[in-house]
């Protein structure tokens, strides 16, 4: 049986909102899997065991650049958020971004060739990233960036250093500055419904039916009536539509006036949004928990042994 540590559930507890000893349980039931116990508290918790799932924990930061009608979005990560901070990983984070709007390298290594000369170090970025690493004392890597030049107008904005947005669309700049800002805000996944990944609903689906089996069996055993097999494929998929509502931008309130859609302010200023790209920092990266507890411990251990 995998041991589940108090770090394991503080981590599951902070992605989740839930109940210390809900994510005890959950955790222990996944067998220390973490995605496999968010996702048995869903079931059990429902929304509530989703609302600080975007908490992220890794650290870094999100830079946007605009070169000549062309733009980039770009995420640098480190290892703590006290060098987020630092003058010199925020020069070559721009710097990089900048390198990206102008040249277009086709993936992070070819990034890392291309000329730049920063504190010293060069000429190329890749050896500015290397020589701040041991200038600085700390890791240091370019996680993924995106170049937009299709054509369309851009819109960015950046929420700190830890949220990115940029827009491309054809209409007001400004209503297309605010739709920026919403995505920042509200994080949606997709344009419109049709365009949510499939294996997204599929995953809800697969939420809502188990859902619906722990309240047949939690009915049955209170001695209530069950719901019909229709009745709960309606309720499935009217969780799948509201999920699918939630998540599309055009479906989503807008944030400044929840009176009306994303997609109806857009249609009242006469603007088209073709696409939108979000980086979150950290966004799917799992940080390492040091339990602190345990390392003492073991510390403490190995000094017995040395006396």
């Amino acid at each position: 049986m995998v041991a589940i540590t108090a770090s394991m559930v503080a981590e599951l507890r902070g992605k989740t909102d839930a109940p210390m000893m809900e994510c005890k349980r959950a955790l222990t039931e996944a067998e220390g899997d973490m995605a496999k116990a968010e996702e048995l508290l869903r079931v059990k918790l429902g929304s509530k065991a989703g609302k600080a799932a975007g908490r992220i924990t890794a650290e870094g930061v999100v830079v946007c650049s605009m070169d000549q009608g062309a733009g980039a979005l770009l995420e640098v990560n480190c290892e703590t958020d006290f060098v987020t901070k630092n003058d010199s990983f925020l020069a070559l984070a721009n710097a990089a971004a900048g390198l990206v709007a102008k040249h277009n390298p086709t993936d992070v290594a070819a990034l890392g060739l291309l000329a730049y000369a920063q504190d010293g170090f060069g000429p190329s970025l890749e050896d500015v990233r290397k020589g701040l690493i041991g200038k600085i004392g700390e890791n240091m890597s370019f996680r993924r960036f995106k170049r937009f030049a299709s054509g369309s107008q851009l819109a960015s904005y950046l929420h700190g250093t830890r949220i990115g947005v940029v827009v491309e669309f054809e209409g007001s700049d400004a209503a297309a500055k605010d739709v920026a800002m919403h995505v920042a805000a509200m994080k949606p996944v997709a344009l419109s419904s049709q365009d949510v990944p499939a294996d997204l609903v599929a995953r809800e689906r697969s939420v809502a039916a188990a859902k619906a089996a722990e309240d047949a069996a939690l009915a049955t055993a209170a001695g209530k009536p069950v719901q019909s097999a229709e009745i709960v494929t309606k309720r499935i998929e009217g969780g799948v539509q509201k999920y699918l509502k939630e998540v599309s931008l055009f479906n989503q309130p807008f944030v400044k006036n929840d009176k009306q859609t994303v997609e109806q302010m857009l249609k009242a200023t006469g603007t088209t949004v073709k696409s939108f790209t979000l980086y979150v920092v950290g966004e799917g990266i799992e940080k390492k928990v040091d339990d602190f507890a345990a390392e003492v411990a073991a510390q403490v251990a190995a000094a017995k042994q040395s006396a």
